[in-house]
Parts: C-alpha cells; structure tokens; sequence
C-alpha cells in the first residue's frame, strides 16, 4: 500500500454537510497537487481554521488535528466523526425540521436561531446553515448566531434532504479509520503545537473581506498570523484572495513575501448571465521547499493536461 503524501490528485470533490462562503470546494484540486509533503509515519495535517472542513476532508490525511475558534463548526464535525449525527438521524431531523418552516415560514426559522444561540445543539446549526441567508455563518458577541432568514420556506425537499445526508456519509467516510483530532482553541495554541514534520494549512478570515464569521478579525491579527507561521518549524501554505477587477491584497506581498506564491483564477457570480462572472485569483503561499513545480496559474474547472498544454505564466516568479 503506498503511502499517503502530497502532491495527490482529488478525484471526485466532495462537499461537506456545512456550507460557507469562501469554502474551497473548487480549489481543492488547486491546493492538493501544490504542496510538496510527506507526513511519514508522524506528521499531522493541521488546520487552526478548519471551517466547514472541505479542505481536509477531501485530501484525508492519515493524521490532523483540526482546529477553529468556533466551537459549532467543530460541534457538527466532531458529532460526524462520533456517530452522533449520522445520516439517518439529519434526514429525519431535518425532514421534521424543514416540515415546520415549510408550514411557519421565518417565524420558525428565529425560533430555532433563539433555540440553538441558547443550547448550542449542532443539528440546529445544521439546520440554520442551510435555511439563513446565502449559508452565512456570522455570530456577534450580544446575540449569537445573526444571520437572518434565506426566504426559501419550502427548501428542504426530498432531494435535498437526501443531497444533506449524503455529505454526512461521505465525511464520515473521509474521517474513518484516520487519527483525526477536532479542537476548539485559538490560532496560536494550533500553530505553537506543530512540529517539524507536520504541515500547516492556513484557510484564515478573508483580510479585508470578512464578516463577524465568530470573532473579530484584524489586521494586526492577519499580521501576527504570518509571523507565527513563519517561526514554526512545520511546513506552510495560506490560503488568501490575491487580486480581482477592482483591487489587490497587498497583504500578501507585505507579509508573506519570503514565500512561494501560486495562483488559481476562479469565477464566482454576481447575476444570471454569463457576462456577469466575475473573476478572483486567489494565492496559496508555500514555505520554501514545501512546493510543487510551477503549472502556472490554475484556473478552476479545468483539467491538469489542459493547464500544462496552454503553459499560462505565472503572476508571480
């Protein structure tokens, strides 16, 4: 049996049961065949900002530890691994649940928001991820969870219940058989825990682009980031927005300038027609020594020949 290691190519991507904005699903491909590791029989995969846990989930590392200041996202992954939720029990909770908003409409929906900012319960998580609006997740520190309702009383039918408890098969799939630690703790107890043959994987707040998605997110704080990362001794790779139409991040440059930098390009919609995909290029920063060879910049969607056949130059050298 060989060994797992990256580069790795992703087969069929997977979506996970929670859902965000700025979830990687299309860039997994991107980032799985640009890191250059090999765990052996020790190194971790770690996440200080797993989110939804779309990255991990589809390149299943052998060993993680997967970590995220929000303790509702970690809530549903760990009750996933768990068996706590399992597919049978979030179809019929979500059949029941979706039955009554059908029937009580945005009434309902605050009346689970009040519920679950009260007890936490992670299938009322689940639940309102996927009735607010756009699957925004967004906490204040006065009232908990606060996005509001996504107007789609009659959203949970048949086919999608069956689409929901699939994903929950398929993580609970990624996860089995793998030494995987869920964590709820802040940034710099993940990272100061890494060693020198682990890998570090970097999905933090967008910076300059992010809503409350649990707690404040500053520049300072993006900035302290970097020069923690730096310090470790594990390998790196960030995941941060680089440039689109109007704008680019020069925090990038400013404080991951000593790294790797590749690219991906990938399209995200403002409207209905085709003149109104909009594109962002989006960077992974690798520590030295931690990269694969150059393709260029990878455009989502596209196959790995297809890129190396039209030999796209890089933005950066």
């Amino acid at each position: 049996m060989n060994e797992w290691r990256l580069p790795y190519t992703v087969g069929k991507i997977g979506t996970p049961p929670l859902k965000s904005q700025g979830i990687k699903t299309k860039l997994v491909p991107f980032i799985a065949q640009s890191i250059n590791w090999a765990p052996g029989s020790s190194g971790r995969w770690i996440e200080p900002f797993v989110g939804t846990g779309c990255v991990a989930l589809n390149v299943a590392p052998p060993r993680a530890l997967l970590a995220d200041i929000n303790p509702h996202v970690i809530g549903v992954l760990r009750d996933i691994q768990k068996d706590v939720l399992t597919p049978q029990s979030v179809r019929s909770s979500l059949f029941e649940m979706g039955s009554e908003l059908a029937r009580r409409g945005e009434e309902y929906y605050y009346e689970v928001r009040t519920r679950f900012n009260e007890t936490g319960e992670p299938i009322d998580f689940l639940f309102l991820n996927r009735a607010s609006f756009n699957g925004i997740i967004r906490f204040s520190r006065k009232s908990g969870f606060n996005t509001p309702f996504g107007h789609k009383p009659e959203r949970f039918s048949t086919q999608f219940l069956s689409k929901v408890s699939n994903q929950v098969a398929w993580a609970r799939e990624r996860m089995m058989g793998k030494d995987w630690v869920f964590a709820v703790q802040d940034w710099r107890d993940t990272i100061a825990s890494a060693g020198p043959k682990d890998f570090i994987y970097l999905d933090p707040p967008y910076i300059g682009r992010s809503a409350d998605y649990f707690s404040q997110w500053s520049d300072a704080e993006a900035t302290s980031l970097a020069h923690a990362t730096r310090e470790s001794p594990a390998g790196y790779a960030l995941s941060m927005w680089l440039e689109n139409e109007h704008r680019r991040n020069d925090h990038i440059e400013e404080s991951w300038g000593q790294t790797v930098i590749r690219t991906a390009t990938h399209f995200y919609h403002v409207g209905a027609s085709e003149s109104q995909r909009k594109p962002m290029i989006e960077a992974l920063a690798l520590r030295p020594g931690y990269e694969t060879s150059d393709l260029g910049t990878f455009i989502t969607g596209r196959s790995l020949q297809k890129r190396m056949d039209d030999a796209i130059e890089p933005l950066f050298a």
